[in-house]
């Protein structure tokens, strides 16, 4: 029985220790903090709302280098397509005389082709994946069926160009769809009030209140109310529901720049291997075997087709030829150049989108904390219990524990260093720096 007593009062003096330890921090202190706190809440939403402003101004510089990119575009394009059609009207001439020299190229076309199929098919058997019978049935059909002519005008690179500028005038549209839908959005946005003022100044700016009886930051009165509300108003205004309409606009922008333009840049390479470019190549052999005629250079007889010269019969013929393969080099030129400008382009979209992710990570917080806000008379930051190990043996030695709820939000628990003591200025800048980043980082894993 004695024993018995003496736990009960050993157990009775240890919970009085725990209370005792937890009372040692005053409800005035608690206040306090609480007032330390909220300041430097404040300070980070003061400071989130000029990233915003910040963010915006960078928005603006972006489209306007897009529309320097996009007159750029336009002046390459003009020259591409210029290139272009000299390139399709010399082919036309030429194809309108194709019989001369014929029986030259096409005893030349008799031993060029099986050197083209077993190039080809080496090739993707070393190469591609699967289906290689399947391909050489068709190579076979393909190359039965193809001119030797065809080979002599360069037509495999007169199709590439072709379709290239299909796919570049594509993927221009694409992206110019998405800027656009996002410039609406963003106008739309940016055009608030809120927006269009210089940001907050610090000797008039008292977001939440440093005292427990002040106006918060969301309350009408306050001076973000009347930035982002500067009309009469015959009631408080709804925060939570402004502000959600402000972070579901940016969703919005977010969600039309979300998209991938993968498509290869224009080259004319030589089939290989080791070449990068072979997967696209797999690809188009499958597709329709025009991809085998770029091997032509890896057997001698299609290069003397190339090489034929049919000016002794008709001097008209190889003119046109030279004319073909002048405005071929100059449209692969421009072609080359609008490729370059439409990466810096993408590359501009990009960062366009980066920049939406930004203003969408510095803005949630600030939109989710508006959400919380219940009633003018509170803290934004508000301290309920202080313990240290001594007091609370879930504590680890050597730190305070501190819980705090951000407005109505549940609890929040982090840990200070005991050599940073409560007394120290650092000692609620660290508690509150903490609060944030835990509530920060809840809010990206929702």
């Amino acid at each position: 029985m004695k024993t018995l007593l003496l736990l009960v009062g050993l157990l009775v003096t240890w919970e009085s220790g725990q209370v005792l330890g937890e009372q040692e921090v005053s409800e005035r202190e608690l206040q306090e903090m609480s007032t330390e706190g909220t300041k430097y809440v404040n300070k980070e939403v003061k400071n989130s709302l000029k990233e915003l402003k910040q963010i915006k101004t960078l928005m603006e510089h972006k489209n306007d280098e897009r529309k320097s990119l996009l007159g750029n575009l336009e002046e390459a394009r003009k020259k591409k397509e210029e290139a272009l059609t000299d390139t399709k009207d010399a082919e036309m001439k030429l194809k309108a005389s194709q019989e001369v020299c014929n029986e030259t190229m096409m005893a030349l076309w008799e031993e060029c082709k099986p050197c083209l199929k077993q190039t080809c098919m080496k090739f993707y058997a070393r190469v591609c994946r699967s289906g290689s019978g399947l391909v050489g049935r068709q190579l076979e059909e393909f190359l039965n069926q193809s001119s030797p002519f065809y080979l002599w005008i360069n037509g495999d690179r007169i199709d590439s160009l072709l379709e290239n500028d299909r796919q570049q005038n594509h993927v221009l549209d694409a992206m110019e769809d998405r800027f656009n839908r996002v410039s609406s959005i963003m106008d739309d946005l940016f055009q608030d009030s809120f927006f269009s003022r210089e940001p907050l100044d610090t000797f008039h700016f008292s977001p939440f209140g440093s005292s427990p009886r002040r106006p918060s930051f969301f309350h009408s009165k306050s001076r973000l109310a009347r930035n982002i509300m500067p009309f009469p108003m015959f009631g408080p205004p709804n925060f939570p529901d402004m502000f959600q309409s402000f972070f579901d606009m940016i969703h919005q922008a977010q969600q039309a720049m979300d998209v991938q333009f993968h498509r290869p840049s224009f080259h004319f390479p030589e089939l290989s291997a080791e070449n990068n470019d072979s997967r696209s190549v797999c690809k188009e052999i499958r597709h329709n075997s025009t991809g085998c005629l770029k091997m032509k250079d890896q057997c001698a007889k299609c290069q003397e087709i190339l090489s034929v010269d049919c000016s002794a019969t008709n001097p008209a013929q190889n003119q046109l030829r030279q004319e073909l393969n002048s405005s071929l080099q100059l449209a692969e030129k421009f072609t080359e150049l609008y490729d370059e400008l439409l990466q810096s382009y993408q590359q501009n979209m990009f960062n366009t989108s980066a920049l939406l992710k930004q203003l969408d990570e510095q803005f949630s917080w600030v939109s989710q904390l508006a959400n919380l806000t219940q009633n003018e008379d509170q803290y934004s930051l508000h301290v309920t219990t202080v313990a240290s190990h001594s007091s609370d043996s879930s504590v680890p030695n050597g730190f305070t524990k501190v819980v705090l709820k951000l407005f109505d939000s549940d609890p929040i628990t982090v840990t200070v260093p005991a050599d940073v003591s409560r007394n120290n200025p650092k000692f609620m800048e660290t508690v509150a720096e903490k609060a944030l980043q835990e509530y920060r980082q809840h809010l990206r894993e929702e």
